[in-house]
């Protein structure tokens, strides 16, 4: 499914309206059944009970009068409220304005103070709310009135449908400066926005809905639109069939180059994903001093140790070495719980020039590029890099909050500058190319907020290195590492660690198979 930024909407509504010529009065009364049946689901029914409209001047408001009018021919009792100077409504909005009117459906504009107490009583006596306030234009700070009658609404706690994205949310970014309704049900026009899919404002979204109000499929799937949900279709296309004659050295020799003294975790961690991704062969290239941990942590991964004279990591003495056994290997992850010492991120930029092979850069591994991003553009191969937002804001030198308020453009930029594919992890985890493309993803939970999670991504994306189509493995991994996530959430919840997300890895696998 492909998701929108709010320009790009705009632009489809407008293709729809001037190319193919579908009124847009037409389609306002296409989006208003979808949005009346939401509410008659959600109420399980509306005859007889008490609907409060709340609405706006432009066409979210125009969505809104017409839903009110089917709502009240399906036996609804409905008032509407409306915010804002009826002369500026637009001219489809104005038509069903004054279609409600005639019907007599009663109708209050928020002018007066007796108007703003006539709310509260109809609030308190209803029994469930429509959103009509505010649409995908909206951005930076609500109008007082707006932000009143927001809190107002958000007061009654009642089911409320909001149409197209819940009034106060940027549907440009998910941000929410200061309150925005929240909603039981959102009705979102045309095709998701790109915003709704990031918290803060997905949390307000409630349960998600889509519909396409009557625009022609070859609009609504224009490949100019470069962003995409990640769903199980995706991941699944990316897949190879694994022949009979196979063996372990076809089904994927992957090298880790990770851990050092206190963060043994994180690389086996990461070795261990990529095998139970079904990698045929993993060896991890750790620090001499630290290999008996790996040797009785590791079973089915192989270990080979680099002298470090007891220091605890990898430095770039042992550069020579690695890049002489990595010629045996198919893909090259590197980065997990390396440490920090400036010798080992001279380590990791010298890997990173020289490999010839797929290669994944996690974690310690992205920091040795901080504020030196540009180095990556040299790599044989586009690189795959798995950031956090800390880590991403880091190599770009930005904040983290400069970095959210607009994820997409910086991720884009510095895939397209870096010549690397971006996995950034957040509640909804992105994956972006170096053409511009970007996936988001529809699996993981809060639950996988937990230490080693990003670790075991890592290496499951290496582990599908050969198994997937050319650069696939990136959104098979994000899609199967939040799905053993979700699967050990059923019964862990918010207690599941990174061990239990591995322990799934094939339960995950499975399902996509």
């Amino acid at each position: 499914m492909k998701l929108t930024t709010v320009e790009e909407m705009r632009n489809i509504d407008k293709r729809a309206i001037e190319e193919v010529g579908i009124p847009e009065i037409v389609l306002m009364e296409n989006a208003s059944r979808e949005i009346a049946k939401a509410m008659e689901e959600i109420l399980k029914g509306v005859a007889g009970k008490r609907i409060c409209v709340v609405a706006g001047t432009g066409n979210n408001g125009g969505d809104a009068f017409a839903a009110a009018r089917h709502l009240a021919n399906a036996g609804a009792r409905v008032k509407v409220f409306v915010l804002g100077k009826p002369e500026k409504m637009s001219q489809s909005a104005a038509t069903n304005f004054n279609v409600i009117c005639n019907m007599g459906i009663e109708v209050f504009h928020l002018s007066s103070d007796r108007d703003w107490d006539k709310l509260l009583v109809v609030l308190n006596t209803s029994q469930g709310i429509l959103d009509g306030i505010l649409g995908t234009g909206f951005h930076g700070e609500l109008r007082p009135e707006a932000q009143r009658l927001i809190e107002a609404v958000n007061k009654s706690e009642l089911p409320v449908v909001a149409i197209d994205v819940p009034s106060g949310v940027n549907a440009a970014n998910g941000e929410v400066k200061t309150v925005a309704i929240g909603a039981s049900v959102t009705v979102t026009l045309g095709a998701p926005k790109w915003g709704m899919m990031f918290a803060p404002g997905s949390l307000y979204c409630g349960q998600l809905l889509c519909d396409g109000i009557g625009i022609p499929a070859g609009i609504l799937e224009d490949k100019r639109i470069l962003q995409e949900m990640l769903t199980k279709k995706v991941a699944k296309t990316g897949m190879l069939p694994r022949p009979i004659d196979c063996h372990k050295g076809t089904c994927g020799r992957i090298l880790v180059v990770a851990g050092s003294k206190g963060m043994t975790g994180a690389a086996s961690l990461a070795s261990l994903s990529a095998l139970k991704s079904g990698a045929g062969i993993v060896t991890l290239a750790c620090a001499d001093s630290l290999n008996d941990i790996f040797e009785i942590k590791l079973t089915e991964v192989m270990t080979s140790p680099q002298e470090d004279d007891g220091k605890g990591y990898l430095t770039s003495a042992n550069s020579e070495a690695i890049l002489q056994m990595a010629s045996k290997y198919d893909a090259v992850l590197i980065g997990p719980g390396l440490g920090r010492n400036e010798e080992t991120m001279k380590l990791v930029r010298d890997l990173a020039a020289k490999l010839e092979n797929k290669l994944v850069i996690d974690a310690d591994g992205i920091y040795a590029f901080n504020r030196q991003g540009q180095l990556l553009a040299n790599c044989s191969q586009a690189p795959v890099l798995t950031p956090h937002l800390g880590e991403m804001a880091a190599l770009l030198g930005i904040s983290v909050e400069e970095l959210k308020s607009d994820l997409l453009s910086f991720t884009r930029k510095a895939a397209a500058d870096y010549n690397a594919i971006f996995v950034v992890k957040s509640e909804s985890t992105i994956v972006v190319y170096p053409n511009g493309m970007a996936y988001v993803s529809s699996t993981g939970n809060a639950g996988m907020a937990t230490a080693g999670c990003g670790d075991v991504l890592a290496g499951i994306i290496a582990g599908l290195m050969q198994q997937t189509a050319e650069n696939m493995a990136p959104l098979t991994g994000v899609y199967v590492h939040g799905l053993a996530g979700d699967i050990c959430f059923e019964k862990k919840g918010n207690c599941l660690m990174a061990k239990d997300i591995v322990r799934k890895i094939p339960n995950a696998m499975k399902k996509i198979m």
